[in-house]
């Protein structure tokens, strides 16, 4: 009876260590996503709070122009994408952690909490600006908005771009937070 005892003991340690493995993996494989994610975000708030654009009309003294601050939906995607990256910074810290210790439970929840949070915000700052950035290249006839992609092309153009690093980020997000909640239910 002993010995089938210590062949189960013996079983469950053998067992345990690819599952260690496997946590350390994953860990490095977060480590890396939320780099990738930090930088998505840090080139979307950048390129959207640099983007700006003037035409002259008729003369030098009269220009149109066309800024990411004259509409508050795309000073709203800089912030969310600015405290996003900031987030970011910060839980690194928390990924090296799970990187030396694999089994830690109680920051894998933290982060969880936290991931959903930023993955929240992010998805209404890329959603909003998305919705003005349709309305930038498609205008609306029947509210009598006008596309005004024909003669901002630049700044259309880096407003579009900008919605790349987030919409990446957004997907980061999910494939973070679907990993931390597996690593939890491995446990």
């Amino acid at each position: 009876m002993k010995g089938a005892a210590a062949m189960e003991i013996g079983e469950s340690k053998i067992g345990s260590a690819p599952r260690s493995g496997v946590n350390r993996g994953a860990a490095i494989l977060d480590f890396i996503l939320r780099i990738i994610a930090l930088l998505g975000t840090l080139v979307s708030a950048i390129a959207m709070g640099t983007t700006r654009e003037r035409l002259p009309f008729f003369t030098q003294f009269l220009q149109f122009r066309a800024e990411y601050d004259d509409l508050p939906t795309f000073t709203f995607f800089v912030v969310a994408n600015s405290v996003v990256c900031v987030y970011l910074m910060f839980s690194l810290a928390l990924s090296i952690f799970h990187i030396l210790r694999s089994h830690a439970k109680n920051s894998r929840i933290l982060l969880i909490f936290f991931d959903t949070g930023m993955l929240a915000l992010l998805t209404s700052g890329a959603s909003a600006a998305t919705a003005i950035v349709y309305l930038a290249h498609k205008g609306n006839a029947k509210a009598n908005w006008f596309a005004i992609c024909q003669q901002f092309n630049s700044f259309c153009e880096r407003i579009s771009g900008s919605l790349i690093g987030s919409f990446v980020a957004i997907v980061i997000f999910v494939l973070l937070i679907l990993m931390s909640a597996a690593a939890l239910s491995r446990r």
